[in-house]
């Protein structure tokens, strides 16, 4: 029986060990995607497919940046066609990087481009599908008439793809399921998972495998859940195991994009799946390579890694989201949102002047104080306690050797040892902090976990981190302990792109499967105070941002922006620009900002309120699925826009908080 059921949740070839999944070689002109072939970066134009030389010169710029793979847009005939004279071009200028044509809605466009690029990407939801989200109920009879229908539309493109070699990526999207799937399965990775399947059962049918798949949403908890099931489901339905393509979608700009990427494409990759990553972002393409690039980087080294312990069953369900229980001390753990403690201790020789690197402010005026969104829940200050009064409601954790000689303890909490603890003579009635290392699963460690006043800090040195720290919580579940365990990681700031990768994947790859009641990110020590302080507020920033791209704890507003393509009918980095500055204050409130209606409604599928191009100058406006306006000129939908979140209650006045 336990066979069986390690089979049902397996999706990785280890839990504890970085092992990559073998996959069949798919082949994209001189680039090999899967089988031993190292993970291929590849990105999308953003220019009109119809200017070829400026498509062209877009694309040189991207294989400059890193780029192994460009995708162009095809929303018609016309543009399928186009692709044959940006490929002769690029080909004269001796760029030989594979093209990818992208395929909505247009059969006959994709059954063109076949017959000129290396790859067609189509999306099950839309290629032979009108969405129009309604509920139908299907018989069995009725959805079988459905497959055959799509069959008779879909083989032609296999055919031409056997014909000219061209490779195929099915791609699913989350926001832009069929209402056929919707009607059967509802809004779930399974469902995200069918409908690649439903046309991957026709290719292997036809004898073709030249396929890779992917599994993409804004929404990086329900991403990582549907490529986990669709590992699962090949293995368990015996098809190949193809290639998958990462990718978060209309993960948005700058560090949220980022953060929400790596949350995202990072924790699949630390189980080892993933053969090509695509970052999306609302940026100039070539932006995205170098982030995907320092995403798969990290695993170049990682098959020597300290072992983890072995785990012969997973005691979670891999497939859906469930956050592990816990009990409440004080107000960590049990239904808390996730508590974000800041490292102060890198200050104990400078001394600690202020809090404004973590998001508290005094103001003198009103002589009080008050914070921002992202205001720390506590800091840490090592070996020395902070010297003045704290905010109300801040807390902070000194180190046990300090702690006790403290004669003011209120709001003051003590961090011990495990030898610490052993040897104690006195602690806190109500909350006391024990650090230990992931490393450290032993029958004593968890006997003394069974301390009610208790919260776990828990770190690794190990290289595979994630999976090391994860590997701790299943010994937590498996032994039905509830104490509540805030996720430290240390990373030293050089290069902050980098680090906001790392820091995301290591604590969101536990965020998603509901690991972890809080995070501190540890500060890297410096002697030049002005360094040492930004570095304070990037790690209290981020972490906030993880639990936001977790969708674990939401403190600010939510962009669900997708990175422009040639369908795009507005400026997408300008018009986010314009919408975030109006709109940033409203804490927890979702906008997607769509440049066309192929990443429209359905793509938006996540968001509160949405703002999709319709036309030129033209923008429709969503609440939620429901179109409140069309046709709005774009000079006043962003005023449009406030007014439906207004109407909605959700609109707050901006209020002037010291940055």
């Amino acid at each position: 029986m336990e066979a069986t059921i390690s089979q049902a949740k397996k999706y990785c070839n280890s839990l504890v060990e970085y092992n990559r999944r073998n996959t069949i070689p798919v082949k994209v002109g001189d680039v090999i995607i899967g089988g031993d072939n190292p993970i291929v970066i590849q990105s999308m134009t953003t220019i009109d497919t119809m200017d070829t030389m400026g498509s062209v010169e877009q694309t040189l710029r991207m294989v400059e940046a890193g780029c192994e793979l460009v995708r162009i847009t095809a929303p018609s005939l016309k543009e399928a066609e186009n692709l044959r004279n940006i490929k002769e071009e690029l080909r004269k200028r001796g760029c030989n990087v594979p093209l990818v044509a992208d395929i909505h809605f247009t059969p006959n466009a994709a059954e063109l481009a076949a017959q000129i690029v290396e790859k067609v990407r189509i999306n099950p939801g839309n290629y032979a599908d009108k969405k129009k989200f309604q509920n139908i109920e299907y018989t069995d009879e009725t959805y079988a008439e459905e497959l055959q229908r799509i069959r008779e539309r879909f083989t032609p493109l296999v055919e031409l793809c056997k014909q000219h070699g061209t490779a195929m990526r099915i791609g699913t999207n989350h926001g832009s399921l069929s209402d056929r799937i919707m009607s059967r399965y509802g809004d779930t990775a399974l469902g995200m998972v069918e409908s690649a399947l439903e046309f991957l059962r026709i290719c292997e049918d036809l004898d073709y495998d030249q396929i890779v798949l992917s599994m993409k949403s804004s929404n990086a908890q329900v991403m990582v859940e549907a490529y986990r099931l669709l590992a699962q489901k090949l293995d368990e339905e015996g098809l190949k195991p193809y290639p998958l393509h990462l990718g978060v979608t209309e993960a948005g700009e700058a560090e949220d994009g980022r953060i929400k990427s790596a949350v995202g494409i990072g924790t699949l990759l630390e189980d080892g799946l993933g053969d090509t990553v695509r970052v999306s972002l609302t940026e100039e393409p070539e932006f995205e390579a170098p982030v995907a690039k320092k995403l798969v980087d990290r695993y170049k080294t990682r098959s020597g890694h300290e072992i983890i312990p072995a785990i012969e069953e997973n005691p979670i369900d891999p497939f859906l989201y469930h956050k592990r229980q816990s009990r409440e001390v004080l107000n960590i753990g049990d239904v808390n949102v996730p508590r974000v403690i800041a490292d102060l201790s890198g200050l104990e020789e400078i001394g600690i002047k202020d809090l404004k690197a973590v998001g508290h402010f005094y103001l003198p005026e009103p002589d009080k104080w008050t914070m921002n969104d992202q205001g720390a829940d506590f800091v840490y200050s090592g070996s020395k306690s902070i010297p003045f009064m704290l905010p109300n409601g801040l807390m902070e954790l000194v180190d046990y050797p300090a702690w006790k000689g403290l004669s003011d303890r209120k709001n003051r909490y003590p961090v011990y040892s495990l030898e610490q603890l052993a040897e104690a003579e006195d602690c806190d009635d109500v909350l006391n902090f024990i650090r230990l290392d992931a490393s450290q699963i032993y029958e004593e460690t968890m006997m003394i976990l069974e301390a009610d006043n208790l919260v776990v800090l828990l770190e690794t040195n190990n290289e595979h981190a994630m999976p090391a720290l994860r590997r701790f919580f299943f010994e937590l579940v498996k032994r039905k302990l509830s104490v509540p365990v805030i996720v430290i990681r240390n990373f030293e700031v050089k290069d902050e792109e980098e680090f906001l990768i790392h820091a995301s994947t290591d604590i969101g790859g536990l965020l998603v499967d509901g690991f972890g009641d809080g995070v501190m990110l540890s500060a890297s020590l410096s002697s030049d105070s002005e360094t040492l302080l930004a570095d304070i507020k990037l790690k209290n920033s981020t972490a906030f941002g993880i639990l936001q791209a977790a969708r674990t704890r939401m403190t600010k507003t939510e962009y669900i922006s997708c990175p422009s393509c040639g369908r795009t009918l507005f400026d997408l980095q300008e018009t986010t620009a314009m919408i975030r500055k109006r709109t940033d204050h409203l804490k927890g409130v979702k906008i997607g900002i769509m440049g066309c209606i192929v990443n429209g409604p359905g793509e938006m599928a996540d968001a509160d309120y949405g703002y999709v191009g319709s036309g030129k100058g033209k923008i429709t406006l969503y609440k939620g699925q429901d179109v409140m306006k069309r046709g709005v000129p774009s000079e006043q939908a962003v005023d449009e826009l406030i007014e439906i979140i207004r109407a909605d209650g959700k609109w707050m006045e901006p209020k002037a908080v010291e940055a």
